[in-house]
């Protein structure tokens, strides 16, 4: 029998499969999904490798093929539909066969399993007793203390932990008496938690909410649907607090009663803490969490109860679409208009277009859920790729908040050199002396957005990247790319002028002016910088649902997703920070955040305002934002896409080069370059080609990028073109290429 094995490194001309031989004793155990070590080149050196196919027939002379050395027992083995997912995805992404192999198994390697100890009496009351009078006489002090511990737990046993670790007793001490026959140590396997204490503090008591006349009829309809095995795909667009999660917990539901299961994708981890309780409430310990923050142990055990069926929801970011159910029945993408869905890294996956991959192949239904859907959803929808239900009320009878949009401008003319608007301090005030709740967004972490020189314009950059450095309190100049750290500087490095300031706002500068101006406030402040340790996320956002803070502020983090009552004023302090970025896109991202964060008011019983300080309240993005008027939105902002062919109408393929070594990047540059003009002009295809150029950011961590840009209103084509220049012939060892469709 032969293997078809991947080879473990990611290098373009090593993407394809090699054929070795499986020796007899390994037969019965190499499989399709397995991990072998391989003798590999000239020098056979052991690497490992992914068995993908597996024949009676060699394909090259038998003389030439090697013997697979060993199967790698430690490593975890994929099924076949996963290796089907990472070849559609190599091909559809653009990446080598390799890092899609990499990218469909969520755990790496097997951890050891946790086990828990109980010690339980092996012998009568009598004995033990009689044991204790004897250690009491001989002043054996450890075992006296045991058993007097082991008699009063006579019936429940003890933690062998408490015992080794909280009582101080040595192991020996344990070992001595069950050699004796007085006690028994039984052992078990126990999963790790990976739910946290926050949303197991909800309670044993399974909570249902009865959903309105809108929400029933959606859930009606996707259930009667699956009912009838229909797998769908479903847009729901609801404003913010309509109540989607009602919706998704009522499908879930009857899904799982089915005896399927189902992934519950969510953007980022700052949604864990409010999602996982309402779904512990709901379904209990039937749920699983993965995320980043799980530490190697966790993110196993999670696998594991997938993979054996033991848990039937997953509730996690992008990454757990991959999760190894083998009865997988409905995958859920809330808020999926988020960035964070589309990877950065090769291959740079939609995980979109993989859950909808994933379900047709296993017969799953999909709901995407957002208040401001994607426009790539959306014109699906319009266009009838995709079922649209929209929830057009909030839940609970709430009103959806009043919103003032600041003219920054008008400020400045009456005087008002601060970052706070006069209408946003008379409403703090207001909030504050009402006791109610106040968020505060601004869409910069940091103190201040960068630091110049006032006698000659320099500005400080980082050394590795062409980007300032962020101020940040205590005094230390950051870069948000490389994480380059330096101090304050006192003198500029390029005139040596003392006259340095600080310019730009971020929200450390935005906590102190708060501070400064509300002493008796609490504040609660949540960016990147807060949120690094593990359980930092739950810890904010627990303290501040617990009132123990008045105001929290923040960067995007705080505005997607969260739920809390008594939050009556969002404050968005510069409206405009997105929406004059070197992308296509920035319009779309404004509106989404502005919206998204309006929503975050008046979610209670108590009416909510939100205040938007722009210098551009005439935008199409602030004003349909202050209306929460998606089709208002959609409709402007697909026209300019049409006119200026951008994504969804077309597709665009971007080609990014990159290297160490700028004067090889040039050189490749050129020649990638003179092979699309060539290509093209024989195609006689109208494709627009946009480069090459230096990427907007040249330099990042010592490394220079040159970008192409190709659009055309045919995948196929790109795809094909993507295909042809892979094939050219090995770029320079120093030069690295990567391609991403429809790129963020």
């Amino acid at each position: 029998m032969y293997a078809d094995i991947i080879v473990d490194i990611s290098v373009e001309d090593l993407d394809r499969t090699f054929q070795y031989r499986i020796p007899g004793e390994l037969e019965a155990s190499v499989h399709v999904g397995s991990k072998v070590s391989i003798p590999f080149g000239k020098g056979n050196r052991q690497i490992n490798g992914f068995v993908v196919g597996i024949s009676d027939e060699a394909k090259i002379p038998e003389e030439k093929i090697k013997d697979i050395a060993s199967l790698n027992l430690k490593d975890l083995t994929i099924e076949d539909r996963m290796i089907e997912l990472a070849f559609w995805m190599k091909e559809h992404f653009a990446s080598t066969t390799n890092e899609a192999l990499k990218c469909v198994i969520p755990v790496k390697r097997a951890v050891k399993n946790k086990v828990r100890k109980i010690i339980l009496p092996a012998a009568d009351r009598r004995t033990i007793e009689e044991e204790l009078e004897s250690s009491v006489k001989k002043h054996h002090t450890a075992k006296e203390k045991f058993l007097r511990e082991l008699l009063t737990e006579y019936d429940e046993g003890l933690k062998y932990e408490l015992i080794t670790e909280k009582m101080n007793i040595s192991p020996a001490t344990v070992g001595s008496l069950e050699k004796k026959g007085l006690i028994k140590v039984e052992t078990s396997t126990v999963f790790r938690d990976s739910l946290g204490m926050g949303a197991r503090d909800a309670g044993s008591v399974r909570e249902r909410i009865d959903l309105n006349e809108e929400q029933q009829r959606i859930s009606d309809d996707i259930i009667g649907e699956y009912n009838r095995g229909i797998r769908g795909k479903y847009l729901l667009h609801g404003i913010t607090g309509s109540g989607k999660t009602e919706v998704y917990l009522s499908v879930i539901d009857e899904v799982v009663k089915q005896g399927k299961s189902v992934i519950m994708l969510i953007p980022e981890i700052a949604l864990t803490y409010q999602t996982v309780k309402r779904f512990y409430k709901r379904f209990g310990d039937g749920i699983s969490v993965i995320n980043s923050r799980l530490s190697a142990g966790e993110r196993y055990d999670q696998y594991l109860k997938a993979k054996n069926g033991e848990t039937k929801i997953v509730i996690g970011p992008r990454s757990a679409v991959f999760t190894p159910f083998d009865n997988l029945g409905l995958i859920i993408i809330d808020e999926e208009h988020e960035g964070s869905y589309k990877s950065e890294n090769s291959p740079k996956y939609s995980t979109r277009e993989v859950a909808f991959f994933r379900a047709e192949k296993e017969g799953a239904a999909v709901i995407l859920g957002s208040a401001t859907p994607s426009l790539e959803s959306y014109f699906d929808a319009q266009e009838g790729r995709i079922k649209l239900y929209e929830l057009k009320t909030r839940a609970g009878g709430a009103e959806l908040p009043k919103v003032h949009v600041v003219d920054l401008k008008e400020e400045l003319k009456a005087r008002n050199r601060s970052i706070f608007s006069r209408k946003l301090r008379e409403l703090i005030e207001d909030r504050l002396g009402r006791h109610e709740q106040i968020m505060l967004f601004i869409n910069r972490r940091g103190h201040s957005g960068f630091v110049n020189c006032r006698a000659c314009g320099n500005v400080i950059k980082c050394p590795h990247c062409d980007v300032s450095l962020t101020y940040h309190v205590p005094g230390k100049l950051v870069c948000h790319y490389c994480g380059y750290e330096t101090g304050m500087v006192s003198s500029c490095p390029k005139c040596a002028s003392p006259y340095v300031s600080t310019f730009g706002t971020g929200t450390q500068k935005i906590e102190e002016l708060i501070n400064k101006e509300y002493p008796l406030a609490k504040t609660l402040r949540m960016d990147y910088d807060t949120t690094r340790a593990k359980e930092s996320y739950d810890d904010i956002l627990s303290a501040f649902a617990n009132h123990e803070a008045d105001i929290l502020i923040g960067t995007q983090m705080i505005v997607k997703g969260h739920d809390f009552h008594d939050v009556t004023l969002v404050g968005i302090i510069l409206a405009d920070m997105s929406l004059y970025q070197e992308d296509f896109r920035c319009a779309e991202k404004t509106f989404q955040l502005l919206s998204q964060a309006a929503g975050r008011a008046g979610r209670g019983q108590k009416a909510g305002e939100v205040v938007i300080q722009t210098y551009n309240p005439e935008h199409y993005a602030i004003e349909s934002s202050a209306l929460q008027d998606y089709g208002r939105f959609y409709d402007e902002e697909i026209d300019f896409r049409r006119l200026m062919k951008y994504p969804p109408v077309w597709t665009m393929l971007k080609i990014m080069l990159s290297s160490e070594d700028e004067e090889e990047l040039l050189r490749e540059t050129d020649r990638v370059d003179e092979f699309l003009k060539g290509e093209l002009e024989r195609l006689k295809a109208a494709v627009k080609l946009f480069g090459p150029s230096k990427a907007r950011i040249y330099r990042v961590n010592d490394v220079y990028r040159m970008v192409f840009y190709l659009k055309w209103n045919d995948y196929s084509l790109l795809s094909k073109l993507k295909d042809k220049l892979s094939g050219i012939g090995t770029l320079s060892k120093e030069v690295s290429l990567q391609f991403d469709f429809n790129p963020l």
